[in-house]
């Protein structure tokens, strides 16, 4: 018998628990971008690699002169097509190809999102990765009922603003879960 699809994870941060390990996933925190019943999409948003965005500029053939541009992380956004880049950033108009998840966040593929962070008239906000997470019909749910991730709320200042290293706790902090009291690591009291 198919599960029903009730909830779309959509708009939701998958936080890894502390026994995934998995270590594509390890750790990790996911911004679900699609969530139908044919599976979901997301970008993991706290893995950087040991990549600058200058170096995928000049292999695009895109000039930037701009060093925060040029010293700027690239994440691993997931296992999924890791040679495919996908910006996640606020809302706005004028890309050839962009999915506004929400008014607040989209995610565009196409270049000229590239040429205008360049030219320094992309937006301020974003978080520029390769790759993406995917799941097929019912897997995500099936992994959320085995306790592999817990899902929650978004909240831009994590994706955007805090530190990498800091994003996986700051998301379980806002399901209230400290993640060092479910973690397997050893504390003394």
């Amino acid at each position: 018998m198919a599960m029903s699809f009730t909830t779309s994870l959509t708009n939701h941060f998958l936080i890894a628990m502390p026994g995934l390990e998995d270590p594509n996933f390890s750790r990790t925190v996911t911004y679900v971008c699609e969530h139908t019943e044919r599976g979901a999409m997301g970008i993991v948003i706290n893995r950087p690699m040991n990549i600058r965005l200058g170096e995928m500029l000049d292999q695009l053939d895109i000039a930037s002169s701009d060093r925060r541009v040029l010293e700027a992380s690239v994440y691993l956004g997931g296992p999924v097509q890791p040679e495919r880049g996908f910006v996640l950033h606020p809302t706005a108009e004028g890309f050839d190809s962009t999915l506004n998840v929400t008014p607040e966040i989209s995610i565009t593929t196409s270049r000229d999102i590239l040429e205008a962070i360049a030219d320094g008239k992309g937006p301020t906000h974003r978080l520029i990765a390769l790759g993406y997470a995917g799941w097929g019909g019912g897997q995500l749910e099936q992994e959320i009922g085995a306790n592999t991730w817990l899902s929650g709320p978004v909240d831009v200042e994590i994706i955007f603003r805090l530190p990498a290293s800091a994003r996986w706790r700051a998301a379980a902090q806002l399901l209230g879960i400290d993640m060092n009291l479910l973690s397997g690591e050893a504390g003394h009291a």
